[in-house]
């Protein structure tokens, strides 16, 4: 049962973030084990029981270790997150409903990060046939969540033929999410039920995503 976060979470990360090294890690794993990994996992199997029956929706868990091929001079992640997303895919090219926590706070929602090319062909290609479809959803999840839309432009801007769906047309990325300092709410129980809400809320805009991704 997740029982919310606690100022140790916090510490932990910003101790990574100053120290990151093996030696540093391993004096304080035992530190990352109660006050992060497992609350994150906790959190994890809360918010992720109400989409269990998605079909191939799999609920992945970050790990500390980065890939040492990767960053060899940086061997830990100073953030853990959640993410939902479709299974067996690369996470940056698919729609995610996602949770992070790092030293500044927390950050979840709804992010669309890398998707290939010929996906946002096809994402304006829908905007051009449906163009009220898309910012009508994105209105309703703002006006019942309050959850700001952001998203990434291509620096050279392909001209949109409808005025209509010229906010979203040049997109390379979309967003969805909220981004918060630590509060009493992330070192409360009732911290899952309000991501919960809030990704089962976005929801429709991950369905959306997934009709040009996939």
């Amino acid at each position: 049962m997740f029982t919310g976060f606690t100022p140790q979470t916090i510490d932990f990360l910003w101790g990574i973030r100053l120290n990151n090294n093996r030696d540093w890690f391993l004096a304080h794993k035992a530190d990352y084990q109660t006050y992060l990994y497992e609350p994150m996992k906790a959190l994890s199997q809360e918010v992720f029981a109400p989409f269990r029956e998605v079909p191939n929706l799999a609920c992945k868990l970050s790990r500390i270790y980065k890939d040492a091929r990767m960053h060899p001079a940086v061997p830990y992640k100073e953030s853990l997150w959640l993410s939902m997303r479709p299974d067996n895919l690369p996470w940056s090219e698919q729609p995610t409903l996602y949770f992070e926590i790092r030293p500044e706070g927390y950050s979840y929602g709804f992010v669309l990060w890398r998707p290939r090319t010929e996906a946002l062909t096809r994402f304006r290609t829908m905007l051009l046939e449906r163009p009220g479809e898309f910012s009508d959803l994105v209105s309703q999840i703002q006006a019942s969540t309050g959850v700001p839309f952001c998203g990434e432009a291509y620096a050279r801007k392909k001209p949109c033929p409808n005025p209509e769906a010229e906010p979203y047309f040049n997109l390379k990325s979309l967003q969805m999410d909220l981004d918060c300092s630590p509060d009493a709410l992330l070192y409360s129980p009732q911290l899952a039920g309000e991501v919960t809400r809030t990704l089962q809320a976005l929801y429709p805009l991950y369905e959306y995503c997934l009709k040009f991704t996939t």
